[in-house]
């Protein structure tokens, strides 16, 4: 670990502070914002917070094993990168270097269909556990196209996210005018002067384009345009049929990402799923959505133990990941700290973060007595008495 940079960004919320002093407004609020009043997004971290794990001394775990099976893989740790819409142009050139560092770290990586680099470019550099998070869009054609594109780039994982049957409305965003391409206003261009990385970043890496998407815009679009056409594609509710098709085309492993009623998580799993990530997207799609931490204890009691059940929402440290775990997650993915520590940090800050988080879980679970991360469902605290549950 770089001696500097771990006195100048011990955790997370040091590089979340030095993000910010970086990133320009627009781009800060559409990473660290939600819609409505924001409640979900605070609810996220609230729940984390809320999470009591009981330590145990009379044990033999002074080298903890953060490592954790999935898909026949050993991996360094029980986390992946969250797929981050538009990452290249809230920091720009992002995502390589972050595919890059999970990588290196033997950890996954999470490509958004949304992202600034296209899935066929990220496949490399992520290697053999780049996994690709697909949006269905409402066109058969185009929906057969990106799920074959996936598959003969080498994607072993298809990561189909269903939370978003509709578009949204941010207000941080409407207020802003977020877009892409970026409007460059007076506000904007203001914003932008006094941040001049990301302004570098974007002179060096292009106008940030739908990567993934830009071979189905019609011919000769502007990029306002096909903005436009990605937003009119880009909906529609994951039904039965369309989903059973999508796993009749795909040859590898399915997670259904943005899964939180029980019973729906049921449905997907039989109607071939191989694994659930439980979440309410960062906060960002309904205000009134309950979070991952609250409602994957319920659903790990409905499908029992065998069921892979991975969670996002509100982890910002390797305590974090433990209390995640400890309620009954597999593995844990993590999104808006990636883009804290490349904005604070530049391209080595995902190598930054992955260290930090890989040593505060490491910690984590040497303090609980904890030897291998599946002892971490037995860490669970309840108070005596709440809810009628006792202690654990």
């Amino acid at each position: 670990m770089d001696l500097a940079l771990e006195r100048r960004f011990p955790c997370v919320a040091d590089m979340e502070k030095a993000a910010q002093r970086r990133m320009p407004r627009f781009a800060w609020d559409y990473l660290a914002g939600g819609l409505g009043r924001e409640a979900s997004v605070r609810r996220n971290l609230a729940a984390m917070e809320e999470v009591a794990l009981m330590p145990r001394y009379l044990a033999d775990a002074d080298a903890p094993d953060i490592g954790a099976n999935l898909f026949g893989h050993r991996f360094d740790a029980p986390f992946a990168v969250a797929p981050l819409g538009l990452a290249g142009l809230l920091w720009p050139g992002s995502e390589l270097p972050l595919a890059q560092a999970a990588r290196q770290h033997k950890l996954p990586y999470i490509l958004s269909t949304f992202a600034n680099t296209s899935l066929e470019a990220i496949r490399p550099e992520g290697g053999d556990h780049s996994w690709f998070q697909f949006y269905p869009p409402n066109d058969p054609a185009m929906e057969d196209d990106m799920v074959d594109r996936a598959r003969r780039a080498g994607y072993d994982v298809l990561v189909v996210t269903v939370d978003i049957p509709a578009s949204t409305r941010r207000e941080r965003d409407i207020r802003n005018g977020l877009s892409i391409p970026p409007v460059y206003d007076l506000s904007t261009i203001a914003q932008v002067a006094v941040r001049p990385a990301w302004a570098i970043g974007i002179l060096r890496n292009g106008v940030p384009d739908f990567a993934n998407l830009s071979p189905y815009y019609p011919k000769g679009s502007s990029l306002a345009a096909a903005a436009e056409f990605v937003g009119r594609v880009m909906t529609g509710h994951v039904t039965r049929e369309r989903f059973k098709k999508i796993r009749d085309a795909w040859p590898g492993k399915i997670l259904v990402k943005g899964v939180l009623h029980p019973d729906e998580a049921q449905d997907y799993m039989s109607l071939g799923g191989d694994g659930l990530i439980v979440s309410n997207h960062g906060g960002r799609q309904l205000d009134a959505a309950p979070s991952a931490a609250e409602v994957i204890g319920e659903i790990r009691a409905r499908l029992g133990p065998e069921t892979l059940l991975l969670a996002d929402g509100g982890v910002r440290s390797g305590l974090d990941i433990a209390r995640m775990l400890a309620l009954g997650a597999d593995f844990v993915l993590i999104g808006r700290a990636f883009l804290f520590a490349s904005a604070a940090i530049g391209h080595h800050g995902g190598d930054h973060v992955m260290n930090v988080l890989k040593a505060e879980l490491t910690a984590t679970m040497a303090q609980l007595g904890c030897r291998t991360v599946e002892d971490l469902s037995a860490c669970r605290w309840r108070p005596k008495g709440k809810a009628g549950e006792s202690r654990t």
